[in-house]
């Protein structure tokens, strides 16, 4: 598939239903010295208040790598071989239908490609050339808590020529019915932190910004998320998705 047709906006459907078990710790990649704590400089609010108003976060393609069987990944550590530095997820879903307020039981899917930029599940042609169909990693399903969060133990993704680094996101209600499928964008001063040590120095920094990516050069106000943390210690994404559940 050419690099054009796959990074222009579209949707997709799949589903079922998961429960989100505590965290777990993943394997930490080896590091260099890391001298910088980061965060993202995105407007932050506590996702745990319900805001006066609300608005649909934009809808994104689910590019050509979704995951196949999502319903079979009910997994909160979506790490599995992959190297990287460590990454906490904690996606909040909010419903505008219900005055912004929390949404339990939603069924959140997410896949992200590794510090490599390769994506599991697919191989063989174009810039997926390394052949991964037959493993899964980085990409798992969750449901909501009583928070209205749904949380993951995974590594910082890579990126791939002609996209800024992101996370893909699928999101149903308890039904299985699609909602949204959108991207969850990255604070650039993070990336260029991670991309300088481990195993990411090999791929280097990223050729692509938020402003020049096709599908977040309209905005990432929305879709931009807040990442704490330092390359030593981990980090910790946070981020509120809203749609009309």
């Amino acid at each position: 598939m050419k690099r054009e047709d796959f990074i222009k906006r579209g949707l997709g459907s799949l589903g079922l239903f998961a429960v989100i078990p505590a965290l777990s710790s993943c394997v930490r990649d080896e590091v260099v010295a890391d001298t910088t704590t980061s965060s993202s400089t995105a407007i932050t609010s506590d996702p745990t208040t319900t805001p006066s108003s609300c608005s649909v976060t934009n809808s994104e393609t689910e590019g050509p790598f979704p995951t196949k069987s999502p319903a079979t990944l009910v997994t909160n550590n979506i790490v599995s071989d992959r190297k990287g530095t460590p990454l906490t997820l904690k996606i909040y879903i909010r419903n505008i239908n219900a005055s912004c307020a929390i949404m339990k039981d939603a069924i959140v899917d997410i896949w992200h490609c590794d510090a490599a930029g390769l994506y599991s599940e697919y191989g063989g042609t174009g810039m997926q050339s390394t052949d991964m169909t037959a493993v899964h990693f980085l990409r798992g399903r969750q449901t909501t808590d009583t928070n209205g969060m749904a949380a993951w133990t995974s590594i910082y993704p890579g990126w791939y020529s002609g996209r800024a680094p992101h996370i893909h996101v699928h999101v149903y209600n308890s039904s299985g019915k699609s909602l949204l499928v959108t991207q969850i964008a990255f604070p650039e001063e993070v990336s260029k932190v991670v991309y300088a040590q481990g195993v990411y120095a090999s791929h280097g920094q990223a050729d692509t910004t938020n402003a020049r990516d096709n599908v977040f050069s309209d905005g990432t106000t929305n879709e931009m998320s807040v990442v704490t943390g330092s390359v030593s210690a981990g980090y910790v994404l946070t981020h509120t998705i809203y749609v009309k559940g």
